[in-house]
């Protein structure tokens, strides 16, 4: 396949179907958004600053000021590198020296703050984030977390699963930003009004009225903040894991499925393999896998790393518990997404009872 230039090979990514002998009657697709050049977030941010340069938010050479620790970070610096602009990324010490070298690779100049806020890493990055806009008034921000171009980027994965399946019956994402999922859902939706759409996030992650615990280990996924990108009425069914339950599916997502991947997309298999056993036979259920495990070598694939954050010695469920909507969760546990007015079907989902 001939590109171009970098900006247009984003997307374009495989549809692979994973094999589960037990259910081969249901059909499980992983979207391999991993296989963009840096990850999932390519496709935003081409969106984010193409839109910007469009409507002149962003002029000609001006700087790129982002705050992320991850792909997005990656994905800012792809862009606005080949586009021609100086791209500042503001991140905190969880960033990995992999990604670290990257983007100094790409010309990015990386600032990194010392110490949580008042809302955990996400605020400190925020604060240091306007500090640099008063010092550069003319750069643009992409504000990932509630820029609507970060969900409507994903309307092109949409378009390529239909265009590789023709229908969806379930999708399943991790939530952080809430643009990939929601963004995906909303698109689908079009022609497809009956998808039922499940959320991954972290044990420890405020998204969905749970305590926020800024110390979580996992990345890519989960937030402090409530992002404006985020949208509960895309979202069916939530999902929460903790460290250990990620980490450890993730593990097996490499040995089951010779898939190499970060803790999202391990997130993500877990619950596939969960909605596939109760599924009805031809159910098409779809999960989006954002990135590749290369930067998690030292952690979620380091047994030293295991040792000393005490992984070994946390829980981990075989199936998530059943919980309300806002109970305080510490393992494996899911709920469905309440609705004004709405009463809940006890018996489990839609799609797969």
């Amino acid at each position: 396949m001939r590109f171009d230039s970098v900006i247009d090979a984003i997307g374009h990514t495989p549809l692979v179907r994973l094999r589960f002998d037990d259910a081969p009657e249901v059909e499980v697709h992983a979207k391999l958004e991993l296989q963009n050049l840096y990850g999932m977030k390519d496709r935003v941010a081409r969106q984010a600053i193409l839109h910007a340069r469009d409507t002149g938010d962003l002029a000609p050479g001006a700087p790129v000021v982002e705050s992320s620790s991850g792909t997005m970070a990656l994905g800012i610096a792809l862009v606005g590198r080949a586009l021609g602009h100086p791209v500042h990324i503001v991140t905190d010490p969880r960033i990995d020296p992999l990604t670290l070298a990257k983007l100094r690779a790409l010309g990015v100049r990386v600032h990194i703050v010392s110490h949580m806020t008042g809302q955990g890493w996400q605020s400190a990055r925020l604060e240091r984030l306007e500090e640099l806009l008063r010092v550069m008034p003319d750069a643009f921000w992409p504000r990932q977390y509630r820029n609507p171009q970060n969900p409507l980027a994903y309307r092109t994965l949409a378009a390529e699963l239909i265009r590789d399946l023709g229908h969806v019956d379930v999708l399943v994402g991790s939530v952080g930003s809430g643009g990939s999922l929601c963004g995906t859902a909303r698109a689908l939706r079009e022609t497809m009004p009956e998808l039922w759409t499940v959320g991954v996030d972290a044990v420890g992650s405020a998204l969905f009225d749970q305590p926020d615990r800024p110390t979580r280990l996992q990345s890519g996924l989960g937030n402090s903040l409530i992002p404006g990108n985020l949208d509960p009425g895309q979202i069916d069914e939530v999902h929460w894991l903790s460290d250990r339950e990620a980490f450890a599916a993730t593990r097996q997502l490499a040995a089951e499925q010779a898939l190499f991947c970060g803790n999202t997309s391990g997130s993500v298999y877990r619950v596939l393999g969960h909605l596939r056993r109760s599924a009805r036979p031809g159910t098409r259920i779809v999960g989006i896998f954002p990135d590749r495990g290369d930067r998690y070598h030292a952690s979620v694939f380091s047994a030293e790393y295991w040792h000393e954050h005490g992984l070994d010695e946390m829980k981990d469920r075989p199936s998530p518990v059943r919980v309300d909507y806002g109970q305080p969760v510490s393992a494996w546990s899911y709920c469905l997404m309440p609705r004004p007015g709405e009463v809940e079907d006890v018996a489990g989902t839609a799609a797969v009872r």
